[in-house]
């Protein structure tokens, strides 16, 4: 029998990428899936995107690669050649990022292109015409790059042009409706088909601004500084120093798990309430603001004076912490 051609594709765990594997598939093609971890998606939050591709890449039955893009990306995302979204999202650098990742794998594999579920006009950013096509240009893939839902609306690939895959074969679809791949999805079988895969944080506004703000003041930020940024409230009191504080038992418990040797972790000693993570000065009246603010947050009476444990490195001491109205606090939060 004649061996099935190869094709890479980019795995989100949505429905778009799952389609346009469905219909590689259909047409002979051994698809190898590449999912890609950034320091900024839900990848391995409990049920986040990597649960939901991996599941995905089970009932496709493809091989599932994992790259993950950690110090490269956030050193990108300090000056992205294509600027911003409404967000922090520097969504054409990404994809592209992406991309070039992908193709490492394709030229590994000796697959014969690659594919993606991206949508002509879905995204305003990095799914128009001029962005694709710059997109395919910085990653290298002039011509290589195919995206079967869309394919008979874009300019003939390489593969198109070589015989390998027909116009016919690919779709037209266009813009943000759903309405076309939901009756793909029932075509194919797909039983509660998902929405959009992947969930990037940089889009999320809140989330931006608190990106924005290490960003800032961290010339460069860590993968421990981002998972910083992902839970807890956030308070900046100089360019070097921000306190977080826990909002329930899971945050309270990733805080000392990201405790770095010098940072000072905080809590009330006789009441329920938050771990508080203190990073940078350390003096006596930032500790001072660092502990009314974490037992504000705490159940301890309002009306009552309490003490904090302090925990720096393996030295542990107590401190006198009062209730703080929040005028004298909310000016710090981020």
């Amino acid at each position: 029998m004649e061996e099935k051609k190869k094709v890479v594709a980019l795995l989100s765990g949505g429905l778009d990428s799952r389609l346009a594997v469905k219909m590689m598939q259909n047409q002979g093609f051994d698809v190898t899936a590449v999912a890609i971890k950034t320091p900024f998606c839900d990848f391995d939050c409990g049920r986040g995107c990597g649960f939901e591709i991996r599941e995905t890449a089970d009932m496709l039955d493809v091989d599932l690669k994992t790259v993950y893009l950690g110090d490269e990306y956030i050193k990108m995302l300090k000056n992205p050649k294509y600027g911003f979204g409404s967000g922090m999202n520097p969504c054409i650098d990404c994809r592209s990022m992406m991309f070039k990742a992908g193709k490492k794998v394709m030229e590994d594999i000796g697959a014969e292109f690659i594919i993606s579920g991206e949508v002509l006009g879905q995204r305003p950013m990095s799914q128009h015409g001029p962005a694709l096509r710059t997109i395919e240009k910085e990653s290298g893939l002039e011509g290589k790059i195919v995206r079967p839902l869309s394919g008979a609306l874009l300019p003939k690939t390489e593969p198109e042009e070589n015989g390998i895959i027909k116009r016919e074969n690919l779709g037209m679809i266009r813009g943000r409706s759903r309405k076309e791949q939901l009756k793909m999805a029932e075509q194919f079988g797909f039983v509660d088909p998902p929405n959009a895969g992947g969930g990037c944080l940089l889009t999320d506004p809140r989330f931006a601004v608190r990106a924005k703000d290490l960003f800032k003041h961290t010339e460069t930020p860590t993968t421990n500084d981002i998972d910083l940024l992902k839970i807890g409230r956030h308070f900046r009191f100089d360019a070097k120093t921000k306190l977080v504080v826990g909002r329930n038992k899971d945050e309270n418990e990733m805080l000392k798990a990201l405790a770095l040797p010098g940072d000072v972790l905080l809590e009330t000693k006789d009441h329920v309430g938050p771990v508080s993570l203190l990073r940078g000065d350390d003096s006596e009246p930032i500790l001072k603001i660092s502990s009314d603010i974490t037992f504000r947050y705490s159940d301890a009476p309002k009306d009552m004076p309490g003490i904090m444990i302090t925990q720096k490195n393996d030295a542990g001491s107590e401190i006198s912490a009062a209730n703080i109205d929040e005028s004298e606090y909310l000016k710090y939060r981020i």
